[in-house]
């Protein structure tokens, strides 16, 4: 499975000539949704979500094909009949040839006075890859590569550290760091990669791993 990292908390998967894109928002790249097979969405909020491109994405390819929960869903199924799938914590299925299981329900806690949305992570084809989304969940089953939220306004290092050690992966891959700047990555790098347990990686907007 190729792995292609995109801005902030977007990435794309390929594997057997299909393509799987998570987390198109308005962070990433305004063509990073574009050519998917499959789009998984993991919550409505506009880093993550970005309605006009995901429309684009669609329109551009008739085959095209998002799941997402019941919030995300609302906002564009109706535009693409039978297209826009609605997924809850729980469930599986196939997309573009990759196998998919739903975990997690709610958003981190942000601050105790904003209300929590609802949020899935996906893991991906048996555990190769897990994508949280916006909460530290934990998948409870063996993980190969998590995507790892390392700056958010509702995480501090010592969360993500221990919950690198948590899910205790294989490695671990750096995503929703568009908050975090060049001057800072040194000390998240030393920090993750020493504690963490696992084997810590980065890579830069449009480069790619085996995974």
């Amino acid at each position: 499975m190729r792995l292609t990292k995109k801005s902030h908390a977007c990435v794309r998967l390929e594997k057997d000539g299909r393509t799987l894109v998570i987390d198109p928002g308005g962070f990433s790249e305004e063509d990073a949704a574009l050519g998917a097979d499959a789009i998984l969405v993991t919550h409505e909020h506009p880093d993550h979500f970005a309605e006009d491109r995901l429309r684009a994405a669609m329109e551009a390819d008739p085959q095209t094909r998002i799941w997402t929960l019941r919030s995300v869903a609302d906002k564009i199924s109706a535009a693409f009949p039978g297209r826009v799938h609605t997924v809850g914590h729980g469930d599986t299925f196939t997309a573009a040839g990759f196998d998919v299981q739903v975990h997690g329900e709610l958003h981190a806690v942000i601050h105790p006075d904003i209300p929590r949305i609802t949020n899935v992570g996906y893991l991906i084809d048996g555990g190769r890859v897990f994508h949280p989304g916006d909460a530290l969940t934990v998948p409870g089953s063996p993980v190969e590569t998590l995507m790892l939220p390392v700056m958010a306004p509702w995480n501090k290092i010592s969360e993500v550290i221990d919950y690198v050690r948590e899910v205790k992966p294989q490695r671990a891959y750096d995503i929703h760091d568009a908050l975090l700047t060049d001057l800072a990555r040194p000390i998240y790098d030393t920090q993750i990669g020493s504690l963490g347990g696992a084997e810590h990686l980065r890579l830069t907007p449009g480069t790619s791993a085996q995974v």
